[in-house]
């Protein structure tokens, strides 16, 4: 008996054009309705979710080739239209890599649940041999020299690299634009901005140009993106993905984590990316499980945090979104109530205001401390610097203490709820040739990255947070709601997630692509 996949058997996978083969119908993994065919079967290749293709690559049903120029075909015919994949590796080598995977698999070599799939990181990270850019003309040709820690771990699964994915400069604003690689535009409608800074990440996703991706997440970096591209982003517990971060010891802002068309996919990434690791310390020693336990919806109860009782402007039909869709739950037993944590928001801003400047003046100082260096940073970075260069020790160490008195004043609220639940967004997705909303109603945006100012309680919690769709307006235009859940417990916030997505279809509903 031979491990070599037949011809018979991948024109028989391709032809399937109703599912994909009842073989694929393991434990967990739903069938996968193709609705295309302007590709033929290749198209179908690029429908699988990651977990679907993961089987199917390993039972031998699709090779990894015809993976590999399924998905190389269709960002040849749409990333010249989004822009979500930059720095492309040359399709030989990657058709030659995946050569060489697909007689690994014949020889009996499996390498992991990545094998042979594609995959692009988010151009903040590492990946050895390619250039990481971070989305400015000072990094165009950087080319690192090491794996991320996280790629490392991707790479050992079987992963193939093929370029990175589209951020905004420096990492910095939830909108996908830079110098280097122009601008990121929205799954649904390319008039609009896809989010960020995984804003490529994202919009890959969304498109299937990517069968699951990476993203970092700072000020909302992998929430924001997912809730426009209509996608799961996750943000996870501090420590749970380590981190090559120079700083490892004080950079507790932001991090690493996955995103997915599901929250199969989006666990199993996570699985993959997370564990200790000693050249970050502050790692956490036990892991997410790659799959998760039934749950029913019955089992929970949600603290609906909204706006913080007006203190947020939010554009209107966002709440709503929210509130239908937790309030459509309720039927099948959810229990969902208003609460406000005991806190100063206003001082939660002037919190994150302080730790942000830090965290990004000590990251970018030597370019600043450099006329001619400083002179190719976008305005927001150089405004960044000079804040963080402002304060003074004691104003940081406090900015400290009041972070980890909003942590106590969430824990308040988890000795009687299993997640707090707000907006993702405070307004839907924009024009992307505007680089951010200068107003929110009537309200004034005094800063960049103020009209996000809803995800900043996430990260500064340190708990894990995830986006999930609530659908879309009357326009179009998707958003999500975060759920953030209790320290460490990244695996009961996804078991909830899977019940959620098992009683809404918002990601069943895709692009109708240009």
């Amino acid at each position: 008996m031979t491990n070599t996949i037949t011809n018979h058997n991948r024109r028989k996978f391709l032809a399937d054009s109703g599912k994909v083969s009842l073989a694929l119908m393991a434990p967990g993994i739903a069938a996968c309705a193709t609705t295309g065919s302007e590709m033929g079967g290749i198209t179908k290749i690029t429908e699988l979710s990651a977990t679907q293709l993961s089987v199917a690559i390993k039972q031998q049903q699709v090779s990894c080739v015809e993976v590999m120029q399924a998905y190389l075909a269709r960002i040849d015919k749409y990333n010249p239209i989004y822009n979500a994949i930059v720095s492309r590796n040359d399709p030989d080598d990657l058709i030659s890599q995946a050569q060489n995977a697909d007689m690994a698999l014949a020889k009996g070599e499996y390498y992991g649940w990545m094998h042979g799939m594609p995959h692009a990181v988010k151009d903040l990270s590492d990946v050895k041999g390619m250039v990481t850019t971070i989305g400015s003309p000072i990094l165009k040709d950087n080319i690192a020299k090491a794996d991320a820690i996280f790629v490392e771990r991707l790479r050992q699964q079987g992963a193939i690299f093929i370029g990175k994915t589209n951020v905004s400069e420096f990492g910095l604003g939830s909108h996908s634009y830079n110098p280097v690689f122009g601008t990121t535009r929205n799954a649904y409608d390319t008039r609009l901005c896809a989010g960020g800074s995984s804003g490529g990440a994202a919009c890959g996703l969304a498109l299937q140009m990517l069968p699951c991706a990476d993203g970092g997440d700072m000020m909302g970096s992998l929430r924001n993106p997912a809730a426009y591209n209509n996608i799961i982003g996750f943000r996870p517990s501090m420590g749970r993905v380590p981190s090559n971060d120079k700083n490892f010891f004080y950079q507790q802002l932001g991090l690493y984590g996955p995103m997915g068309r599901n929250v199969e996919d989006t666990r199993r990434l996570l699985s993959t990316m997370s564990g200790f690791d000693s050249r970050a310390p502050m790692s956490l020693r036990d892991s997410v499980p790659a799959m998760g336990s039934h749950t029913s919806l019955a089992e929970y109860k949600i603290g609906w945090m909204g706006d913080y009782n007006g203190y947020l402007e939010t554009e209107p039909g966002v709440l709503d979104l929210c509130t239908q869709s937790l309030s459509a739950l309720t039927k099948d037993g959810l229990v969902v109530e208003d609460c406000h944590p005991d806190y100063d928001m206003g001082q939660l801003w002037q919190t994150w205001l302080s730790l942000r400047h830090w965290a990004i003046a000590s990251a970018a100082k030597p370019f600043y401390d450099n006329p001619k260096l400083r002179a190719q940073m976008k305005p927001e970075a150089v405004w960044e610097v000079e804040g963080g260069l402002k304060q003074s020790a004691v104003e940081i160490s406090s900015a400290g203490a009041a972070r980890a008195k909003w942590y106590n004043a969430l824990q308040k609220l988890f000795e009687k709820y299993d997640f707090l639940a707000l907006p993702s967004a405070q307004v839907f997705a924009f024009d992307a040739d505007i680089h951010w909303p200068k107003k929110i109603n009537n309200r004034e945006m005094d800063t960049y990255h103020r009209w996000m100012e809803v995800v900043i309680g996430g990260t500064l919690s340190g708990c894990p947070t995830i986006n999930l769709p609530v659908g879309f307006d009357s326009q179009g235009r998707a958003m999500g709601m975060q759920l953030i859940g209790k320290f460490g417990e990244e695996d009961n916030l996804l078991n909830f997630a899977a019940a959620y997505e098992a009683q809404t279809d918002y990601l069943s509903r895709r692009p109708q692509l240009s």
